[in-house]
């Protein structure tokens, strides 16, 4: 793991934007197609706002969540929703979405379906990940049944997660995934965080699901 300081949270969206990008163009010199797997939430966004406007061949960059409440791409929640209505406008709105979302009343009626999809995608090329006070990260909650599931090296593409203290089940990225990425980069921001991602490095995934990715990422903090 490497741990990159930034003086405020604009110059660290900047350079994680500008980061990112160089990744990707360099990806598209060796490969015809490449992935960008990005989370929701709220700090994202002004990655993705910057992003967004990067000069490069956004119609062959594939853009998936790493992971996504199972809920239509309309509702309010959805992770979908956030990634396309902030970085998949300007420049990058040619880019091609892959949703981990299928109209269904539960994800295991479809998910074989939207893993054919993913697989040829993978490795991921680029990776963005976030990460919550309790040190989940994607959909992989401590306590969450099918974390176990999650966290197996022999784990599925997706895993259905369904985390006590959140309302809607949720489907994410296994641990092997998120971990086999190329290029793997996290942003937090505040004091909080920095303390629970330090001591995640003394847990082990199970209490800390942070931890089954820590190795070879980039880490992007500012107060």
């Amino acid at each position: 793991m490497k741990l990159t300081e930034y003086a405020d949270r604009d110059m660290l969206v900047i350079d994680v934007a500008n980061t990112l990008a160089g990744e990707l163009k360099s990806a598209l010199l060796h490969q015809d197609t490449v992935s960008l797997a990005v989370p929701g939430g709220t700090t994202p966004g002004p990655v993705f706002d910057a992003l967004c406007a990067a000069d490069l061949d956004w119609d062959r960059v594939h853009v998936f969540p790493t992971d996504e409440r199972w809920v239509p791409q309309d509702h309010p929640r959805s992770n979908a929703q956030l990634i396309c209505s902030r970085l998949l406008v300007n420049r990058a709105s040619t880019a091609q979405f892959l949703p981990l979302y299928a109209p269904a009343e539960t994800p295991d009626e479809v998910l074989p379906g939207i893993e054919a999809l993913l697989a040829p995608e993978l490795p991921i090329s680029v990776l963005l990940l976030g990460m919550g006070d309790d040190m989940h990260t994607a959909s992989m909650f401590p306590g969450a049944r099918g974390l176990a599931e999650a966290l197996s090296p022999d784990a599925r593409i997706l895993s259905v997660l369904h985390p006590d203290n959140q309302p809607e089940t949720r489907v994410s990225l296994s641990a092997r995934v998120l971990d086999g990425a190329v290029s793997k980069h996290l942003v937090i921001f505040g004091a909080q965080k920095r303390t629970a991602l330090e001591r995640a490095m003394t847990l082990p995934p199970e209490d800390a699901p942070i931890q089954a990715v820590l190795s070879d990422l980039i880490v992007h903090w500012a107060e």
